[in-house]
């Protein structure tokens, strides 16, 4: 991520600590608020009006945040925290949230990962474990290739005893057209090594669905 392509944007209000950060590519920002004004006047708006005079180049703001996961490098990520360590039990971050766009139809979908793994002389600290899930969910996706993504990711980054990644999302482009289906919740799992055993993926199944806080 170099400094002349991207620019980052703070507003900070220290006094009650709210801290937003954008990330975009400035001389992309042009470019994409021209199509979006076209996109404006396709479906029959007026792109001058008050209300609508600065959306092109909002939405592009917004589209560039919404896909920053391409800037980031997700290997790089676990290795800016690898530690030698002995410890050979299950590390779980469970219930990170998940905010991704479908390829399809470049709708959002909304859920939570459960991310496990069984060290093998190396851990990662467990932060590292979530900005890989954002890392990939924050690109054009589709959920079962995200599922696999953190699995691969892990796996050929820690090289452990193994891998289990359970996704569980919401689909706005089937609660808001197609098949409109309110309550549907879509689940996909991968597994690697020690976790395609019954015993330790039921462990793992089971503490992901425990309430231990």
């Amino acid at each position: 991520m170099t400094n002349d392509k991207i620019k980052a944007l703070a507003d900070i209000d220290l006094s009650d600590g709210y801290e937003k950060i954008d990330l975009y590519n400035e001389k992309n920002i042009k470019k994409l608020g021209s199509h979006y004004s076209e996109i404006l006047k396709l479906i029959g708006e007026d792109p001058q009006r008050e209300g609508l005079s600065k959306t092109p180049e909002r939405v592009a703001k917004s589209i560039q945040f919404l896909t920053h996961g391409y800037l980031l490098d997700p290997v790089e990520i676990l290795n800016s925290a690898k530690f030698k360590e002995d410890y050979r039990e299950m590390v779980i971050v469970k219930d990170i949230e998940i905010y991704s766009m479908c390829e399809h139809h470049l709708i959002p979908f909304i859920g939570k990962a459960h991310v496990a793994y069984i060290p093998n002389g190396y851990i990662t600290g467990l932060s590292k474990i979530a900005r890989v899930v954002d890392a990939f969910a924050r690109r054009l996706q589709v959920q079962e290739r995200l599922t696999t993504q953190i699995k691969d990711c892990i796996q050929q980054t820690l090289k452990p005893l193994g891998v289990a990644v359970v996704i569980e999302a919401q689909h706005l482009c089937m609660m808001m057209r197609g098949v409109q289906k309110q309550n549907s919740v879509s689940t996909t799992s991968d597994f690697t090594g020690a976790f395609r055993n019954v015993e330790t993926r039921e462990e793992f199944i089971h503490l992901i669905g425990t309430k231990l806080h």
